[in-house]
């Protein structure tokens, strides 16, 4: 069984270059990011309801008064997320944000298993995980210094820098949360997946309402939504895809090693989309550094799972 959830988190991991490319093209089109969010996200719900309505899970949402009221939250992380790209991105650059997402989520992930947090398996602070975290965390480094966002990191942005760290350590804990629901329910992870997108689609929603009454985005137009591509309605299926693993993943092999291999997929699928500017997102080179920090990131991954 563990074996299985390796290759599925590093799918999981590079949909999200899927899910950037498609979002992309979905705010282009309406005009908003917090529209273009709240509408893949009621995609995602809608496909995990089906799916959750064909297998027969859907059945166990009757137990939902009988969970812990916190365990139907975990989606809010989602909204979290996103909204932290959103405003990080002008701020801090997207290489630079993501790569402290990424220390976030590992960071996290290593703390939820050394003291067993939210339900996780307590694995103590053993050496092999935390010498794969800092491995990873300096791979990171090199990504962000190899693509030149270094210039970013100053102090005068600290409070910028704290924001993108726990935005980041917001989507392992949202997996171990939503591993509780699961436990709640008795199982049925497209039905725990349906509860998360459902609760994550109300609050970006909530977002982009409070936004639109501060004047602090463009009011959505759909007009645009005819000549955009096909796959620019794949970001729900996509990030339906990556939280549904998470969750699933971290019972099985620990919150490290699943946000670890997930993380390891994104990156790979960047430095593609970047190199050949896929899903019509600009194309970038890819320093040698850049690819050496992915490098080291797999192999710090690596470390986490097999020491």
């Amino acid at each position: 069984m563990e074996t299985l959830f390796v290759p599925l988190a590093l799918v999981a991991g590079s949909l999200l270059a899927v899910q950037a490319g498609a979002n992309a093209q979905l705010s282009k089109a309406v005009g908003s990011p917090f529209a273009a969010t709240t509408l893949q996200l009621s995609i995602g719900t809608a496909l995990l309801l089906i799916i959750a309505m064909f297998t027969g899970s859907h059945t166990v949402l009757g137990a939902i008064p009988d969970a812990e009221w916190w365990h139907l939250v975990g989606g809010t992380a989602s909204a979290v997320y996103v909204v932290s790209t959103i405003v990080l991105f002008p701020r801090l650059g997207a290489v630079v944000s993501v790569g402290l997402f990424i220390a976030g989520q590992m960071l996290a992930s290593l703390t939820l298993d050394g003291f067993g947090l939210l339900g996780v398996t307590a694995t103590g602070l053993q050496a092999g995980a935390a010498i794969g975290t800092v491995i990873v965390l300096v791979g990171v480094g090199l990504i962000v210094f190899g693509q030149g966002g270094q210039d970013n990191l100053s102090a005068d942005k600290l409070g910028w820098i704290a924001l993108a760290l726990v935005a980041g350590a917001a989507l392992p804990v949202q997996g171990a949360v939503n591993a509780l629901l699961r436990q709640d329910l008795g199982g049925a992870p497209f039905a725990v997946g349906t509860i998360s997108f459902f609760v994550a689609t109300l609050a970006m929603a909530a977002v982009m309402l409070v936004a639109l009454a501060w004047q602090k985005t463009p009011r959505p137009s759909f007009g645009g939504v005819q000549t955009m591509p096909w796959w620019g309605w794949l970001g729900g299926l996509a990030g339906a895809t990556y939280v549904t693993t998470v969750f699933t993943a971290i019972p099985v092999i620990g919150a490290a090693a699943a946000v670890g291999f997930t993380v390891a997929g994104q990156q790979v699928a960047s430095v593609f989309v970047d190199r050949y500017g896929w899903f019509r997102l600009p194309q970038r080179p890819v320093s040698g550094l850049r690819l050496a920090g992915v490098v080291l990131l797999l192999v710090g991954v690596a470390v986490i799972k097999l020491v």
